[in-house]
């Protein structure tokens, strides 16, 4: 039977046209402007029907984007830290030197000599430990999902409960094979 109402409109805001954008643009864990990052141990401890799906996802990706060229990606655990707060070792990491200057201040010059304007406000990445040890690898067999405490685990007996129970087997005589109705 054809309806001649009209097909009503959904309450909410239009769906996205760029959904992962959308998402990504509110700088979740692992993502800047160029990448976002999942720590391998991480997505291999998430639940079964979580990496089936993210293993369907990611094979769709590869084989569309499979074609191109792809370097391989090094991906260094970093934070953001005021140049002023970074030590000899991270300043050489982030291609700066500091000097004191003839009137005895410190001045901060990039990799080139080129002075660095307000060292104060400049924020660069520095590497730092992984945050994620590996040994989450088997996290989703060990803690249970969401958080909620586990059940302490009880003994399964070696025989179902219902049903009748097993014969006793006199001494010395050989127990007659099982009989299915």
């Amino acid at each position: 039977m054809f309806n001649h109402d009209p097909i009503q409109r959904h309450a909410g805001p239009p769906a996205s046209s760029t959904p992962t954008r959308d998402y990504l643009n509110t700088r979740p864990p692992g993502v800047d402007e160029g990448y976002a990052v999942l720590p391998r141990s991480l997505v291999e401890a998430m639940p079964l029907p979580w990496q089936q799906q993210m293993a369907h996802l990611l094979a769709d990706f590869h084989r569309t984007y499979g074609h191109l060229n792809w370097p391989l990606y090094r991906v260094v655990p970093s934070r953001r830290e005021r140049l002023v707060d970074l030590d000899e070792e991270q300043l050489a990491e982030v291609g700066a030197i500091v000097e004191i200057d003839a009137d005895g201040e410190l001045v901060y010059r990039d990799r080139t000599g080129k002075l660095i304007a307000d060292p104060e406000r400049q924020t660069v990445l520095v590497s730092v430990l992984d945050p994620i040890p590996g040994e989450y690898a088997n996290a989703n067999q060990n803690t249970p999902p969401r958080g909620f405490p586990q059940p302490p685990a009880v003994p399964q007996p070696a025989y179902p409960q219902s049903g009748p129970l097993p014969v006793q087997q006199a001494p010395g005589r050989p127990a007659p094979p099982p009989r299915w109705p």
